[in-house]
């Protein structure tokens, strides 16, 4: 008897065991897409929309609240709870605001468009929202307008932007087209509406802002007749079924008695409406078809690094970043592959995508060595694309917004992503047109390099932020040499390595910061406080102070560490930086100047890469200890989830990398330093079936530090590791502890 109750208890033990695995099993297959919160850095100044788009889509069919201000530079922010339409364009991120292209807002009662509002107060179309009837996913948005009793579901494919809204029953239905409507830089020069048919509208919108000559085509279908239309102009409303001028605005009426649902599908161009009639996607009004495939593009994107955690929050921060590194840049070319340029002339796209939004003063740091991983071939296209504004310019692009050059920032960081891409194996593109566009572009006079070739830095009295634009020229100066090197050119290897020393001009070995120096040779900008900061005027720095800016020489850090006075000094003075007190001096402190870690910011990216100069300093504990506090601190789950402006994903690829061990202090070098990894695995899932596994065993919010390494089994105790490496597949596999093991990585091993 007691055998039989044995073998009942083993049996049902065994049944319960199989019950647990089958339970495990369900749990990890909850989708990557689950994991992401578009609401993630849409507080704070993390300046993110939460609206629907797909990876690097020409669309951001998003919520836009009407409130012209730094913080809703994406034309939203989490603090608000008014809603003036839905916009198609959007930025994600940045610290200009401009955009919110094509409104269009569904309301249930007729308003009168002819007043121009002083504010978003005297918009009769407006709605209070709550967060309690908003929702977000990748490819997906919801909010409930409480003012019009309309509830509104936005998705996206690469060029069609589907909107549905439903209404409450008997409601009247309406739908709001402002093309007048503008927020932050944007101002709108010339608008035009065009009722082409019962179903049709058209138009376009030229403005200018941020892009200075900005042209925007549209075409929006209805999946209902429109029965009744006003159309306004400049402040009088017109009879006609056509109207252009600097503000024209429509209301659309629809018949309310056979469905509360109205659908509508939008396509934009840049070059003609005849061009966005060809973007927008042919067949019905299948919203739930378009938003799954948009899940389904958004989960096959996410799986390029897949993590494994017990920890869900550590997850979505992960996923959310890696959506986020995905947004931008944004696909501008239209599906025949034509678009305009600055100059009005329209070109096309020969077998690439051209693409805008490239906001190179951040993204060169992690955003575009992320996408070398995870998208090579993209990164051809964004180089093509740059090219094609080289042959109007003769010059690479600064920062380019629907295709205009804004020249916002210092340096010019195409060129590292260029030779980085090159050196990383990347072709399709041609390499001796890329190397020419770089040499002449450090070799011409426009933004103080006539100043820079003349006396090897830029002289502090006559330019500003003469120390950060230096620094920055002498690292696009040694990526062009290292371009010079691979293509065989000598003579340029030698001139441009030469001139990338740029850096040892403007150190003051006194008081170890990169300081401006005048055209003297001699004597610095005084009086010198290196906590200070002053914004974009009268300043040696961008967007910061010295203790900020003093460290970008990523391409020699060895000889800064010289310059310093060696390994001891040069880490005391590192490890000052992340210690010393937040205290920022100045009368206009740049507001960019977020995420401080003692003067360490982490919110503007001129820190990104600091964490990790320990490792050439011999201390790679610091960076394990310093690259694994900054996650900690500086990310989170909620809307204020990022510490500074996202920057089109420069702020979530520094995670994304970061978070399982990587990150490319150097991006022209093709090498990643060897940080602190937080997942117990990860794996980058590559090309041609390979992947390359990153494990960290016993990993935990104590165990920080690296104890011992092994790559294919073979031991591994160096602090950075190739691109190459990587691409070949493998295993890098960690042991990690609590406690700083100072022999690894180290001469000392």
């Amino acid at each position: 008897m007691l055998k039989k109750y044995t073998l009942i208890i083993l049996v049902l033990i065994a049944f319960i065991s199989c019950k647990k695995e089958d339970r495990k099993p369900a749990q990890n297959k909850l989708k990557n897409t689950a994991f992401v919160d578009p609401f993630i850095g849409t507080g704070g100044h993390g300046h993110t929309y939460p609206g629907a788009t797909v990876p690097f889509g020409m669309l951001q069919v998003t919520p836009v609240n009407g409130i012209s201000a730094w913080d809703w530079c994406s034309g939203y922010h989490y603090s608000d709870s008014i809603a003036v339409g839905f916009s198609h364009l959007a930025l994600s991120g940045t610290g200009i605001g401009d955009l919110a292209d094509i409104l269009f807002m569904p309301i249930n009662k007729e308003v009168d468009l002819s007043p121009t509002p002083l504010s978003r107060d005297s918009l009769h179309y407006k709605s209070k929202y709550s967060h309690k009837n908003e929702k977000a996913s990748p490819g997906y948005y919801q909010v409930f307008l409480e003012d019009h009793n309309v509830n509104v579901e936005l998705t996206t494919a690469l060029r069609t932007a589907y909107h549905k809204y439903t209404f409450a029953k008997n409601d009247t239905q309406s739908v709001v087209i402002d093309l007048g409507f503008a927020i932050n830089w944007d101002k709108a020069l010339q608008t035009s509406i065009t009722i082409e048919d019962e179903y049709t509208i058209s138009g376009y919108r030229f403005s200018k802002g941020w892009a200075a000559n900005q042209k925007v085509f549209f075409v929006a279908k209805f999946s209902k007749p429109i029965t009744k239309h006003h159309i306004y102009t400049d402040g009088n409303r017109v009879e006609e079924t056509s109207s252009e001028g600097i503000k024209t605005s429509a209301q659309l009426f629809f018949d309310a008695q056979d469905s509360s649902e109205l659908f509508t599908k939008v396509a934009l161009s840049s070059v003609s409406i005849e061009n966005a009639k060809d973007n927008l996607e042919a067949g019905d009004f299948n919203f739930d078809t378009v938003k799954a495939d948009a899940e389904k593009t958004w989960e096959k994107a996410l799986t390029k690094i897949e993590v494994e955690t017990p920890i869900d929050s550590l997850k979505t921060i992960f996923y959310t970043a890696m959506y986020h590194a995905q947004v931008a840049p944004v696909t501008f070319s239209d599906k025949n592959g034509q678009f305009r340029k600055e100059n009005d002339e329209i070109v096309t796209a020969e077998n690439y995508i051209a693409y805008s939004t490239l906001s190179l003063w951040d993204t060169f740091r992690a955003e575009h060595p992320l996408l070398t991983l995870i998208e090579p071939n993209r990164v051809s296209d964004m180089i093509n694309s740059m090219l094609a504004y080289y042959e109007t310019r003769k010059i690479l692009p600064v920062w380019t917004l629907y295709a205009n050059e804004t020249n916002t920032m210092t340096g010019y960081h195409s060129i590292p992503v260029i030779v980085e891409a090159y050196l990383k194996g990347i072709r399709g593109f041609d390499a001796e047109k890329a190397f020419e566009a770089m040499k002449t572009t450090m070799m011409q006079d426009e933004r103080g390099l006539d100043h820079y070739k003349k006396h090897g830095y830029i002289p502090y009295n006559l330019i500003d932020e003469s120390v950060t634009i230096t620094l920055e020229y002498a690292y696009n100066d040694w990526c062009v040499a290292q371009m010079a090197k691979a293509l065989g050119k000598t003579e340029d290897h030698e001139f441009f390595s030469n001139r990338s020393k740029a850096y040892e001009y403007l150190f003051d070995n006194k008081t170890g910061f990169m300081r401006g120096k005048s055209e003297d040779g001699k004597s610095w900008n005084e009086p010198f406080d290196p906590k200070h900061s002053n914004h974009r005027e009268q300043t040696d720095y961008t967007e910061g102070n010295a203790w900020q800016h003093s460290w970008f020489v990523p391409h020699a850090v060895d000889d800064l560490i010289t310059l310093h006075g060696g390994g001891d000094t040069f880490t005391n003075r590192l490890e000052q930086l992340f210690t010393e007190s937040s205290e920022i001096t100045g009368d206009n402190i740049s507001a960019d100047i977020t995420g401080l870690i003692g003067q360490y910011a982490h919110g503007n990216e001129p820190s990104h890469h600091i964490a990790y100069m320990f490792n050439h300093a011999n201390q790679p504990w610091r960076t394990q200890y310093w690259a694994r506090h900054i996650m900690d601190t500086q990310y989170n789950t909620t809307p204020n989830g990022l510490s500074g402006n996202e920057d089109c994903g420069q702020m979530s690829a520094w995670y994304a990398l970061s978070s399982i061990g990587l990150y490319p202090m150097n991006p022209a070098s093709a090498e990643y330093e060897i940080g602190s990894p937080i997942f117990e695995k990860a794996s980058i899932n590559l090309s041609e079936g390979k992947s390359f596994t990153i494990e960290a065993e016993n990993v935990s919010d104590k165990n920080i530090y690296i104890q011992s390494a092994t790559l294919n089994g073979e031991d591994f105790n160096q602090t950075s590791i190739s691109h190459k490496q990587i691409i070949e597949g493998g295993t890098l596999h960690f042991v990690m502890g609590s406690q700083p093991n100072k022999n690894w990585g180290t001469a000392n091993n």
